[in-house]
């Protein structure tokens, strides 16, 4: 009755009756049809949220960075725009900077501080992308799935017909409209799956594109705090 009272949500009462009176394979497949389908949609819903948030805060990062003239300002107010991985990537070139600045006094190694940032880049990707593989799992097994189903309905429609000795289409197209309503739902499992793990993927990507060029900026600020030091050095 569960299962009912789900699908009463989504479709109409002839469908329900057609799957109460399903078989057994059915219903399972089904259930497991569903089990795939909501735990997709929360990952479309958190991964949706936490991408919005990551995109917000980054614009807004951005122009607190560009303002600033100092690393240290930015620092001061980087716990603010906390969802964006830009602030992971400005805080792994600050740990290399002091870390350089306390053994020499000075920036020897830029090339150090990059790849800082390049390996914190990495993680703040790995971290928006975590669970969105099992969008592409659920668009890739979920037709099957149903595909399972209907052939497993149709084997036991045309078994039952044979049974019954009873060969016309009024005896056959019940057993057969119950079997293709589990195609039907790995469709309406797969689908919504399919597209948002394209354009969540879309949106991961832009964010990385922007990690490469905040990293550019970070490298120009760094220079530009190490010339007055070099220059003093000099003298």
């Amino acid at each position: 009755m569960h299962l009912a009272s789900v699908l009463l949500l989504f479709v109409g009462g002839e469908i329900v009756d057609l799957v109460l009176q399903t078989g057994a394979v059915a219903k399972t497949v089904l259930a497991l049809l569903i089990a795939f389908s909501v735990l997709s949609w929360a990952v479309i819903l958190s991964k949706w949220r936490l991408i919005s948030r990551a995109r917000t805060q980054s614009g807004r990062f951005v122009r607190t960075f560009r303002k600033a003239q100092r690393m240290q300002d930015v620092a001061s107010v980087a716990n603010q725009f906390r969802p964006s991985p830009l602030v992971g990537v400005f805080e792994g070139a600050v740990e290399e900077f002091k870390r350089q600045m306390g053994m020499t006094g000075g920036i020897h190694n830029l090339t150090s501080i990059q790849r800082s940032m390049q390996i914190a880049s990495s993680e703040e990707i790995t971290r928006l992308e975590r669970n969105v593989p099992w969008l592409a799992i659920t668009g890739a097994v979920t037709p099957f799935v149903g595909l399972f189903g209907t052939v497993w309905g149709i084997i036991d429609a045309f078994h039952g017909l044979g049974t019954a000795g009873a060969a016309t289409l009024r005896a056959v197209a019940p057993g057969i409209s119950e079997a293709l309503i589990t195609t039907a739902a790995g469709l309406a499992a797969a689908i919504p799956a399919v597209i948002a793990y394209n354009l969540i993927n879309g949106s991961i990507r832009e964010l990385a594109a922007r990690n490469d060029d905040f990293t550019l900026e970070m490298l120009n600020l760094v220079e530009r705090q190490q010339t007055p030091a070099t220059t003093e050095a000099r003298r």
